[in-house]
């Protein structure tokens, strides 16, 4: 099987639209722009187009995705997609609905190479980076599930490095803000320290919203935490955060996932605390969703209120994030990694039963 991208529906801009086009009226790419990506409609749903026109996008311009499966949490307000792409790769989008609007996280890459061990993206290793377009899909489908409940936000905090595949990244963002009309604002890109990401971030022309996947305050224990910090140390990325919120004007988070017995201790928080003030960072605690493979747990409810006290005492900002979807494996990797896991059991005699693709969420 060739594992050559093809050219799919929302990896193409204006003028591919064009020459696919090609004998229509040239009123024809606005139609299709309009109903992509303010009706977020397929070709197939777009009547206003007529049917050979239809046909002839659903074959040269295919969708990217796969669903392997949906799964539904929180009373129906969390889905979870697993995805899977043209050559076999395995991905993952998370949409939380809320009353009135809805926020989309979603993966960047088919796995990940920063190998952070308490994540199971990082534990599975990279495939390959993802497309724009397999980006913006993620977030169109999103959006149809959401029906009338609009996508307000969309954080790049799924599978893989979005800094470490930058070009798609970025374009994926200014189709996003462009076209889906996000505030820039409300587009977050989280990584875990990668510098040279963050320079190009510094220098782009959207102010997103920085997320710093911290989960150490120094340097001997975020070696062990996110192996990249020992080419990107914090002294440089504590620069690199500043040198971001000067450009931007925007405040940037850092993530902390609480480890019990890890980097949930006293001197811990007056380490965060430290770099937060510096920065001038807001602290994002989050609750660790339990990882097969890993042998540390998340911290207690109660250890997060009292260390989230501890950075105010020291003079720093903290929210605890509330988390969704702990029955349906929502922490990044988790749902393909339990799959592939499902898949070798199905290969050696196990009947497991696995969703049937379909081209539709």
């Amino acid at each position: 099987m060739s594992t050559a991208a093809p050219t799919t529906l929302y990896d193409l801009d204006r003028e591919q639209f064009a020459e696919l086009c090609s004998g229509e009226p040239n009123y024809r790419v606005d139609q299709i722009w309009q109903g992509l990506y303010q009706g977020f409609k397929l070709p197939e749903d777009m009547s206003n187009l007529p049917k050979t026109l239809r046909t002839r996008l659903e074959t040269d311009a295919p969708l990217a995705l796969t669903q392997v499966q949906l799964q539904q949490a929180d009373k129906g307000q969390t889905l979870k997609w697993l995805w899977k792409a043209h050559d076999g790769h395995q991905i993952e989008t998370v949409l939380m609905l809320y009353s009135d609007r809805a926020t989309v996280c979603v993966s960047s890459q088919a796995g990940c190479a920063m190998a952070c061990g308490f994540c199971a993206t990082g534990q599975a290793g990279f495939d390959r980076h993802l497309t724009t377009g397999e980006i913006v899909e993620q977030v169109i489908t999103a959006a149809r599930a959401a029906g009338e409940r609009r996508v307000s936000n969309v954080v790049f905090m799924g599978m893989g490095e979005p800094l470490a595949n930058f070009d798609n990244t970025w374009n994926a963002i200014e189709r996003l803000h462009g076209d889906l009309g996000l505030s820039a604002r409300s587009i977050t890109v989280s990584t875990v320290g990668v510098i040279p990401g963050i320079k190009k971030l510094t220098n782009a022309s959207l102010p997103v919203t920085l997320a710093v996947s911290l989960h150490a305050g120094n340097d001997q224990l975020r070696d062990e935490l996110v192996p990249i910090n020992k080419r990107y140390p914090i002294d440089d990325l504590c620069d690199a955060m500043v040198d971001y919120r000067n450009a931007s004007g925007r405040r940037v988070s850092i993530e902390w996932a609480l480890i019990k017995g890890v980097n949930d201790r006293n001197s811990d928080a007056k380490e965060l605390a430290t770099i937060a003030q510096r920065t001038k960072a807001h602290i994002n605690l989050i609750p660790l969703n339990p990882t097969p493979g890993y042998p540390v747990v998340g911290a207690a409810p109660k250890r997060l209120f009292e260390f989230r006290e501890l950075l105010e005492e020291h003079g720093a900002n903290a929210t605890i994030r509330r988390t969704r979807g702990l029955e349906i494996d929502a922490a990044c990797g988790q749902l393909a990694a339990r799959h592939r896991g499902d898949e070798q059991g199905a290969a050696v005699g196990v009947e497991q039963p696995v969703a049937g693709p379909t081209r539709r969420a």
